[in-house]
C-alpha cells in the first residue's frame, strides 16, 4: 500500500519537485499544480518561520514566560537555521522515493517537512553543546551560539530549548498518525544513542591528556557510529520509513546496515575537510589538531608512521600553538595523508554501491543514492 519498487537500475535522478495545492487540490506530486512550482527546500525554507511563530507565539499560556518564548525564538532563527540542510531535507526527499505520488497529500508533505525542522532542531541541539564542551569559535560562518555577548553558559539550557520544542512539534503535528509513537522512540533512542558517542569521544580525549594509545581505529568507528551516522543518516531515512508505513524491523535493519556505513564515509570526510578544507566554503575553523581530537587523520597516521614520527606527534597533538598545528600537517603531509584518504573516499563510494545492491531488495535504491551523492567528493 506504500511502496512501488523501483527497478534496480536508476536512471540518473533530477531534482525533485513538488508544488503547494490549490484549496480542495487532494494531492501534493509535483506533477501539475495552478500554482508555480517550488522545490522541496523551498518549500522547507518557508515551514521554518511557520514554525518559530507556532512555538514562541501560540504556545505562550501564561504571559509571564514572554521573555523566556522572545529567547527561544532568538536562539532557534541564530541556531536552525544556515546548515545544508541535508538531514532535514532527506525526509521529504525519502519520502517521494518510497510513497506514489498520488498518495503524497498537501498535509504529508507538510508532516514531512515538519519531521526535517525536528532533526534539524537536534542537530542545533547537539551543536550547540558540543561547541561548549569544544570550546570552539564559530559554526556555519559565524560565531558559536556561547561565544555571543551575553550568552555564555546560558547556551545549556538554549540547548534544552531546542531539545524541547522537537516534542512539542511532533506532540501538535503527528499525535493523530499511526507513526507518532514510531517517531517518539526513533528520535528517543537516537539522541540517547549520540550521547552515548559523544561520551566516547570526551573520553577518548579528555582535556588536558593527551594520550595517543587511546586512538585505534576500532575506537575511532565505534565514536563515529555513535556520534554522528545514527541521527545523520539513518534518523530521516527511518522516519521516512515509518511514515511510508514501513515497520519491519527487518527492512530497518538492512536501511541502518546501509546508512551507518554511509555516516562512517561522511565523518572521514569531516575530518579531513577540518584540517584540508577553506574555512570561507566549509564555514567553520578547524581545531581537531588542537583539540585533541580521535579523527581519522591521526588513526591513520598512527597506523604508517615511524617511531621517530610518533614521538615528533606526541610532542605537537592537542597543542594550541601556530607551529604545533603547523608541525602536525607536515607530518600528515610526509605521510602522503591526503592521498589515502582519497583513495579511500574512492573505495567507500564503490563498497556503498555494492551495500545498496546487497541490503535494498526491497526499497528504492534512489533513498540511498541520493544520500550518497549529497556527500560524496562535497567540500563542505
Amino acid at each position: 500500500m506504500w511502496l512501488a519498487v523501483v527497478p534496480l537500475k536508476l536512471p540518473q535522478i533530477s531534482p525533485r519537485l513538488s508544488t503547494l495545492p490549490l484549496q480542495g487540490d487532494s494531492t501534493c506530486n509535483g506533477t501539475h499544480s495552478k500554482k508555480a512550482l517550488l522545490s522541496d527546500p523551498q518549500l522547507f525554507e518557508a515551514q521554518f518561520e511557520e514554525l518559530v511563530t507556532e512555538l514562541t507565539e501560540k504556545d505562550i499560556a501564561d504571559p509571564v514566560l514572554a521573555d523566556a518564548f522572545n529567547r527561544l525564538r532568538e536562539v532557534l532563527v541564530y541556531n536552525a537555521p544556515g546548515g545544508k540542510r541535508n538531514r532535514g531535507l532527506s525526509v521529504i526527499g525519502s519520502l517521494r522515493e518510497l510513497v506514489p505520488p498520488t498518495h503524497l497529500t498537501q498535509d504529508t508533505v507538510q508532516r514531512a517537512l515538519l519531521v526535517g525542522w525536528c532533526i534539524e532542531l537536534l542537530q542545533a541541539f547537539f551543536l550547540v553543546a558540543d561547541d561548549i564542551m569544544d570550546a570552539s569559535v564559530t559554526r556555519r560562518g559565524q560565531p558559536c551560539w556561547y561565544k555571543k555577548d551575553g550568552v555564555g553558559l546560558d547556551a545549556i539550557n538554549d540547548a534544552f530549548l531546542l531539545e524541547g520544542a522537537i516534542y512539542r512539534l511532533l506532540r501538535r503535528h503527528c499525535r493523530d498518525q499511526p507513526y507518532y509513537l514510531h517517531l517518539l522512540e526513533l528520535f528517543t533512542e537516537t539522541s540517547f544513542q549520540t550521547e552515548l558517542g559523544q561520551a566516547l569521544d570526551l573520553m577518548t580525549a579528555p582535556p588536558g591528556q593527551i594520550d595517543l594509545n587511546r586512538f585505534t581505529m576500532e575506537r575511532y568507528k565505534a565514536i563515529v557510529k555513535y556520534k554522528t551516522a545514527f541521527y545523520s543518516f539513518y534518523l530521516p531515512v527511518a522516519a521516512a520509513m515509518y511514515m511510508a508505513g514501513i515497520k519491519s524491523e527487518e527492512e530497518h535493519n538492512n536501511a541502518k546496515h546501509i546508512l551507518l556505513e554511509m555516516g562512517e564515509f561522511f565523518q572521514i570526510q569531516d575530518d579531513y575537510l577540518d584540517c584540508y578544507g577553506d574555512p570561507a566554503v566549509t564555514g567553520k575553523i578547524g581545531t581537531d589538531i588542537q583539540d585533541n581530537k580521535c579523527s581519522w587523520l591521526v588513526v591513520t597516521a598512527l597506523a604508517v608512521m615511524t617511531p621517530e614520527q610518533r614521538a615528533e606527534l606526541e610532542a605537537c597533538y592537542g597543542r594550541h600553538d601556530d607551529d604545533s598545528v603547523k608541525m602536525v600537517k607536515t607530518l600528515y603531509n610526509s605521510l602522503q595523508i591526503p592521498a589515502l584518504y582519497h583513495k579511500h573516499e574512492d573505495e567507500s563510494y564503490q563498497r556503498l554501491q555494492k551495500l545498496i545492491a546487497c541490503h535494498a531488495q526491497n526499497l528504492p535504491h534512489s533513498v540511498f543514492l541520493n544520500f550518497a551523492k549529497k556527500i560524496y567528493k562535497r567540500n563542505k
